[in-house]
């Protein structure tokens, strides 16, 4: 009963959902030549992560950009990646309110998935310096799932032959998110 101070039963349904999704993507990696060249595999797999915690996934509005302006974002090989704003998702995570700006990528024709870049103030120690990600599918309810447990770090991280885009100044959290994806060796 939930209202006795357990958690939901579903807590270990998604836990272990989580977990299949990061042992899955450590196989995939392994098994494959790219993103992570052979080189580097017994430094990075198996990957990082902070523990999963269901706090950190939370509801998200999106509240759309009138602004179509394209936005050129700097990427880790120095290149200009074309993007333009999707709108600014608002949430509150442990009580704070908080938000983040989604992004499309021009290249996507379809303009149906939804880039958040972030970093946070385990950026540099804990996780990849140069930020993390979450993917969203654009849904006509402008309702979203946040789920930092699935944030991850782009594949420039692993191989530097990769254009990353890196987050807008707007999405420097100023708060831990000790989710997600991290560093193997936090603070080398």
């Amino acid at each position: 009963m939930v209202g006795c101070g357990g958690k939901p039963p579903e807590d270990k349904d998604y836990a272990s959902t989580i977990e299949a999704g990061r042992a899955a993507k450590d196989a995939a990696f392994q098994k494959e030549s790219d993103p992570i060249p052979p080189n580097r595999k017994a430094e990075l797999l198996p990957l990082g992560y902070f523990p999963i915690d269901p706090a950190y996934k939370v509801a998200a509005v999106l509240k759309p950009s009138d602004d179509q302006t394209v936005i050129p974002i700097p990427t880790s090989t120095g290149t200009v990646r074309q993007m333009r704003r999707a709108g600014t998702l608002e949430f509150s995570l442990k009580g704070q309110p908080m938000s983040l700006t989604a992004m499309v990528d021009l290249s996507d024709r379809s303009l149906e998935h939804l880039t958040v870049m972030f970093t946070d103030l385990t950026s540099g120690t804990e996780t990849y310096p140069a930020g993390r990600y979450l993917d969203l599918s654009r849904n006509g309810t402008g309702i979203y799932e946040i789920d930092f447990n699935l944030a991850y770090h782009p594949y420039c991280y692993y191989n530097a032959s990769y254009e990353c885009p890196y987050p807008p100044r707007e999405n420097r959290l100023k708060t831990p998110i000790h989710a997600g994806e991290r560093l193997k060796h936090p603070n080398k």
